[in-house]
């Protein structure tokens, strides 16, 4: 099996040589049922439950003392609330990435990463989905965003991006759900008959949905694995368009530009491919999962983090040609702003970490390098995040009129909410990486050879 000392040079296939049937079923199933949880695995757990409880808290006060905690203030009245809601929107489509388009597109190296993506998206999406209601002010009555009947007899306002961005955080949540468990059943089922405990066996046997394996069940499984990879495929696209429409619509300068929807789509897959590096080094480090989740993977990921990357550079130069070539003095003063003004030093770091670190990803050294990589999507996610709060916040602090001009300060209980997502992040993912199969097995399976001839010798 590979380590980390051998990443210089790939393997050719996607699994490292010399695993069977019962080898990789046993090493992702053993993390699951062992009865000994990794010091690691306690200590990152605690921090995002720790930090959980900081979120909680913040609420709480939310909700005794209204918005007026938070730093938004006339004319800044968008802040680290949609910021954050952009960025975890944005981190969660590389889960649909890598499990609908890669699927269609038969890229078998997705196999080992797909399952803790597509998790990751829905934890992101649930991060994501706290801001919006939190930001309405009364997030009790979230409901009068859907058209249902009321007593007043009021429909929601659907030229308004608010109830856009419900219908398409929704719609993206529910069909990442659909994929995420589908998935998961045959290896749920794996679990089942393989648990010692009674009750586990149990859980995983409600949760499998009565999976047995048979000709019929996998004829299902694939015909309903295409039909939701084929919803999901356009919602990578869409979901992120329609969250740019929140900016595009608005006669603000520096977002009403007709670019930003391939431009909010590229960051998306940036920071979201981050992320997935940014958990799967450490994990695969931990778990001793190199062989599975080897140097091939961590490549691939890297270079479709450079190619977006470099997407994202582009837009970031023609947002400038095009507010010098317009010769309108909002947009340039706008730009010019960003650059000198109050959120220079944000301006500046999100263009370092986002142009030009990532350029080290066109070494293959660089890409192969477990921590060389790790280092890299700390710097995009830190990156597309100051990008986010650079638009919102700097955009919003000088518009057309000197007088309505004003500067956002972020107070702690806004620092208090962000960090609290980050926990209630962690807190999910490492419950789920100890209580289900982080990796497919039955499709990491399907990457053997002698699964190739089984296939092939069937009548």
């Amino acid at each position: 099996m590979a380590d980390d000392t051998q990443l210089a040079d790939p393997p050719r296939d996607v699994i490292a040589p010399g695993y069977t049937f019962g080898s990789i079923t046993d090493q992702i199933a053993a993390v699951v049922l062992t009865k000994r949880t990794p010091v690691f695995w306690m200590a990152c757990f605690s921090v995002g439950f720790g930090l959980l409880l900081l979120f909680l808290w913040a609420v709480a006060m939310l909700l005794a003392k209204g918005v007026g905690i938070w730093g938004i203030r006339t004319p800044v009245m968008w802040g680290f609330a949609i910021t954050n809601f952009v960025w975890w929107i944005g981190i969660g489509h590389a889960g649909t990435l890598i499990s609908a388009i890669l699927l269609l597109l038969n890229q078998r190296w997705r196999n080992s990463i797909n399952r803790f993506a597509e998790a990751m998206t829905l934890f992101a999406v649930a991060c994501a989905g706290m801001f919006p209601l939190l930001h309405l002010g009364r997030p009790w009555l979230f409901y009068w965003l859907f058209p249902l009947p009321n007593s007043m007899g009021v429909m929601p306002n659907f030229r308004s991006p608010l109830v856009w961005d419900v219908f398409a955080v929704s719609t993206y949540a529910t069909v990442s759900l659909l994929f995420w468990y589908v998935g998961l059943m045959p290896d749920l089922a794996t679990l089942r008959d393989r648990a010692g405990n009674r009750i586990a066996r149990l859980v995983y046997g409600v949760m499998a949905l009565g999976w047995r394996g048979s000709a019929r069940h996998w004829s299902v499984y694939e015909t309903a694995s295409l039909l939701l990879a084929g919803l999901a495929t356009p919602l990578v696209l869409s979901v992120h368009t329609v969250v740019s429409f929140d900016f595009t619509i608005a006669i603000v300068p520096g977002w009403h530009s007709t670019f930003f929807p391939p431009y909010f789509v590229a960051g998306a897959i940036y920071s979201g491919f981050a992320m997935v590096l940014a958990l799967a080094i450490p994990v695969r480090s931990v778990y001793g999962l190199q062989g599975l989740i080897t140097g091939k993977h961590l490549e691939n990921a890297a270079k479709v983090m450079l190619a977006t990357g470099l997407i994202v550079a582009y837009a970031y130069i023609l947002e400038t040609f095009t507010a010098w070539y317009s010769g309108d003095v909002f947009e340039q003063a706008a730009i010019w702003h960003r650059m000198t003004g109050p959120y220079a030093f944000s301006y500046w770091a999100l263009i370092t970490c986002n142009i030009l670190l990532p350029q080290a990803l066109w070494f293959k050294r660089v890409r192969t390098s477990p921590v060389a990589l790790f280092i890299s999507s700390i710097f995009v996610l830190v990156g597309m995040w100051l990008e986010r709060y650079v638009i919102i916040v700097s955009s919003l602090a000088q518009d057309f009129m000197n007088s309505s001009w004003g500067i956002f300060h972020a107070t702690r209980w806004d620092w208090a909410t962000y960090l609290g997502t980050i926990g209630m992040f962690l807190f999910l993912f490492f419950l789920f990486i100890r209580l289900l199969p982080m990796i497919s097995i039955f499709e990491v399976r399907t990457l053997l050879p002698q699964a190739k001839v089984e296939k092939e010798s069937r009548p």
